[in-house]
């Protein structure tokens, strides 16, 4: 029996075949199938940022995706905005995943702290691991913590020393710390 699947999600300026989703990919290889996929907004079209109106959709997208894997413990998680979207979805449906695999979490816009992104932390109860450069510009180590300790539930951040948001060549210690985390 497998230990799962692990469907992983974008970034606001990419797609499924960003370089550190299809390496993280690699690097799970032999633990858990992992799908990459794009969400609903870059399905309508290759290029552009999502719409702030149209962020239901790309949540009501990974539902169906989570739920027609069911039949395994199913992970969920993404880059950025998918992570995002992912935390959201597992807050308004608890259980729905196993756990998070949440990367360079967006925790407030650039040279922004003031408007952060965590009303709904409170309400995620499902194990969640956050890994996060040191130098990325969506949020400070200090300030992920902090955001952090607003999920009741079972939680981890990994830092990635001198790395920004796209976290480059992390993919092995994301693939470490996956399977530590979640025991597989």
């Amino acid at each position: 029996m497998t230990a799962g699947r692990l469907i992983l999600t974008h970034g606001a300026g990419s797609n499924r075949n960003a370089p550190l989703l299809v390496a993280i990919e690699r690097a799970l290889s032999s633990v858990i199938p992992v799908d990459r996929v794009n969400l609903a907004f870059r399905e309508a079209r290759p290029n552009g940022p999502p719409m702030p109106s149209a962020a239901d959709r790309d949540r009501a997208g990974l539902r169906e995706l989570v739920e027609a894997a069911s039949d395994h413990p199913v992970f969920l998680g993404g880059h950025s905005y998918g992570g995002r979207q992912s935390t959201i979805l597992a807050s308004e449906h608890p259980g729905l995943v196993a756990g998070l695999l949440l990367l360079s979490y967006p925790l407030h816009p650039p040279r922004k702290p003031e408007q952060l992104r965590t009303a709904h932390l409170p309400n995620l109860q499902t194990p969640s691991l956050f890994v996060h450069g040191a130098c990325d510009p969506f949020g400070s180590i200090e300030e992920m913590r902090a955001a952090i300790a607003l999920i009741p539930a079972r939680t981890n951040l990994i830092e990635i020393p001198a790395a920004g948001h796209e976290l480059r060549n992390a993919a092995e210690t994301v693939a470490r710390a996956f399977q530590d985390f979640f025991n597989l």
